[in-house]
């Protein structure tokens, strides 16, 4: 049997069809406050740890290069009383006094001299002659040097060298430098302002080597610029030399 529907039929059946699927359905409602998904909470901080979270890394440590160690190789034992270790002793403690003589604050060398004799008959600033004496020392080395005063023979007996200063001072010492032939002086005598002499020493001397005779005595009551030596070349066999005669003494 054929079935025709007219357009009205149509149209309520297929309302009917709608109504129908729609008591069969259920519609979804959307999940409730307590149902929905929660952000995962981040473990809460204190301050100072955000600080240092946020605070840049540290460079990491730069390790020290090592460094090698060398070990010094000991000094070799010294014999202080070795032959070579006196000899450097004595040459120690001569540069030392002649550094200390040189910078004494209250010396003066000559700057004139004259002789009872010199060898070859020296004068002016000839070798030997008395001129030799004057100035600060310039013999270095102890023996025969024609730049010290050295009388004509080397055995006569009694010779004697007179030495000017500059600046007169009242004189408390007089140190003479015996460059060879040395221990033969036996009188030192300085000279007041009206020429007369005044004997500050008398006696053996007891110089060896190239050394200095020193004289000390009591503060004169006179200003004084002129020294006088006095030697006997027969006690000492050979020929004795001076080099330098220093005056110490202050003005005042």
């Amino acid at each position: 049997m054929s079935i025709h529907l007219t357009t009205r039929s149509w149209l309520l059946f297929v309302a009917m069809a709608a109504a129908a699927c729609g008591s069969t359905s259920t519609t979804s409602a959307p999940p409730s406050k307590s149902e929905a998904p929660q952000p995962q909470a981040q473990a809460q901080q204190p301050p100072e740890a955000q600080l240092q979270a946020s605070a840049p890394a540290a460079p990491a440590a730069t390790a020290t290069p090592a460094v090698a160690t060398v070990a010094l190789a000991a000094a070799p034992a010294v014999d202080a009383a070795s032959p070579e270790m006196v000899r450097k002793r004595a040459q120690i403690e001569w540069a030392l006094k002649q550094d200390e003589l040189k910078n004494d604050p209250h010396d003066q060398w000559a700057v004139q001299a004259k002789a009872s004799s010199s060898y070859n008959d020296a004068q002016g600033a000839t070798a030997h002659s008395a001129s030799q004496a004057t100035g600060a020392p310039d013999v270095e080395i102890y023996g025969n040097n024609s730049g010290a005063w050295s009388p004509k023979t080397p055995n006569a007996g009694i010779e004697w060298l007179e030495v000017t200063y500059a600046k007169p001072v009242y004189a408390t010492a007089v140190r003479i430098r015996e460059s060879y032939g040395p221990g033969a002086v036996i009188k030192v005598e300085v000279f007041d302002e009206q020429g007369a002499p005044h004997a500050v020493w008398s006696g053996l001397d007891p110089t060896k080597e190239m050394d200095y005779l020193t004289v000390q005595f009591a503060r004169t009551a006179f200003k004084t610029s002129r020294v006088k030596v006095t030697l006997a070349t027969n006690t000492v066999p050979g020929y004795k030399q001076i080099d330098a005669v220093q005056l110490v003494g202050t003005g005042e």
